[in-house]
């Protein structure tokens, strides 16, 4: 959320911090053990895109101190994006409001007529999932709470879309919506071959 807010308020300022960074392996672990503390919103937003950039896949990951934690990626993972493209995404968020919060006090801004997407992390207990991508969890609790709000804009005239792993814990969120399942590419593993499809069930009000 602070990159947005940073590319909409100061796209030149991360400009110039981005292009500060080398692109090579002893910048990346330099840059990522930099404490963010007393860093300007250009400065960390700069360093964001960096490390997401050349980390490990694009992981965003941290540990249980909340210092972000993923290895370097190499030179397969591309350039940094150019000052053209982050000036358009600056563009883009313009008109955009931007909101950084529980996924219950956001929903609470939806109103009648209005269209949410949701993805949510996985919590599914019959198979091993990655989710942990913070020292924040999301659970069995957070899933019940979730599906009392999907009822709720329904109630309200609101539509909505979520994308849920297949799993027993995707068809309880979908008891009463329309489903339908399809495939996806996931893109963590660390070789090609080794990445796989799996099944998603979008859940639906409309």
């Amino acid at each position: 959320m602070n990159v947005y807010r940073a590319l909409k308020n100061d796209v030149e300022g991360v400009i110039e911090h981005l292009s500060s960074f080398r692109c090579n392996k002893a910048e990346y672990y330099r840059v990522r053990s930099e404490s963010l503390e007393g860093m300007p919103r250009v400065g960390r937003a700069a360093r964001f895109i960096y490390l997401n950039r050349f980390c490990f896949n694009g992981l965003y990951r941290t540990n249980k101190q909340g210092r972000f934690n993923v290895p370097y990626g190499g030179y397969k993972t591309g350039d940094l994006p150019s000052a053209n493209l982050l000036r358009a995404c600056a563009v883009s968020l313009r008109n955009a409001a931007l909101v950084s919060d529980s996924f219950e006090q956001t929903l609470q801004q939806v109103r009648s007529g209005d269209f949410a997407y949701l993805d949510p992390p996985y919590s599914i207990e019959a198979r091993r999932v990655f989710n942990e991508y913070s020292h924040y969890s999301f659970g069995t609790r957070e899933l019940q709470r979730l599906r009392g709000h999907l009822l709720r804009l329904s109630r309200m005239g609101a539509s909505f879309l979520v994308s849920y792993g297949v799993s027993h814990e995707a068809h309880e969120l979908a008891k009463g919506f329309r489903c339908r399942e399809v495939v996806v590419q996931r893109q963590i593993a660390g070789f090609v071959n080794k990445r796989r499809k799996s099944r998603e069930l979008l859940i639906t009000n409309y």
